[in-house]
């Protein structure tokens, strides 16, 4: 069983930057893909960035590309996404997802994921 904690939601201005971190529990971390979706009010929960096992091959919505970055830290079991140019729309609460993945291949599919945390929420204000 994986544990995933969130942390590094807030409230910032539109044009800012937050930077969301991602536990794990366990001694597989190096072992499972992860991703980061996110749902904002009356909205279906929608992919925003994955990474492979080894962190070599990264995913990102067309949304996000080019303002979000993710990473992932196998010595600290964590995963990282940074965030930046925020814009009210990016407004949500973000989930961070693990799934043991034999190959380094990133899903955005959020059935693809096992585990998932309690959710951040970022608020962007304009």
């Amino acid at each position: 069983q994986v544990q995933l904690v969130e942390s590094g939601g807030g409230l910032v201005q539109a044009g800012g930057s937050l930077r969301l971190s991602c536990t794990a529990s366990g001694r597989t971390f190096s072992s499972y893909g992860m991703g980061w979706f996110r749902q904002a009010p009356e909205k279906e929960r929608e992919f925003v960035a994955a990474i492979s096992r080894n962190g070599g091959i990264t995913t990102y919505a067309d949304s996000v590309k080019g303002r979000f970055t993710i990473s992932k830290d196998n010595a600290k079991n964590a995963v990282y996404l940074q965030m930046n140019s925020l814009k009210p729309e990016d407004t949500a609460v973000y989930y961070c997802a693990g799934r043991g993945s034999p190959s380094y291949a990133t899903a955005t599919a959020s059935t693809s994921y096992s585990y998932w945390g309690q959710g951040t929420q970022v608020t962007v204000s304009s």
